[in-house]
């Protein structure tokens, strides 16, 4: 299992419209895609961050992760929505270390 991770803050004014567009955007797109399980949207509510939003999504293996990155809807918002209205980001993909 990979569980990949990005934080990341938007360009848009903190709670406007185009900040919820773009949420919902990922909200509708993101979870449709082949392999993507357990997707979630979250807000920072820790002042220790300056990143805004995360968004997490689990998937089975690698295989799944890279048709998953390579799946025209995600490459198809990574170049229409993230591309231009992410400020800044960081991603993360952890595997669960065994008991």
């Amino acid at each position: 299992m990979i569980i990949h991770t990005v934080c990341f803050t938007l360009v848009h004014e903190p709670d406007s419209a185009a900040e919820a567009a773009f949420l919902e955007a990922a909200r509708t797109t993101l979870p449709a895609i082949p392999g993507v399980h357990d997707f979630t949207v979250s807000r920072q509510v820790s002042s220790q961050s300056d990143f805004r939003f995360q968004f997490s999504m689990r998937f089975a293996d690698q295989d799944a992760y890279a048709a998953y990155d390579a799946h025209p809807a995600h490459q198809g918002f990574v170049g229409t929505r993230w591309a231009d209205e992410v400020a800044s980001f960081q991603e993360f993909d952890f595997v669960p270390l065994p008991a």
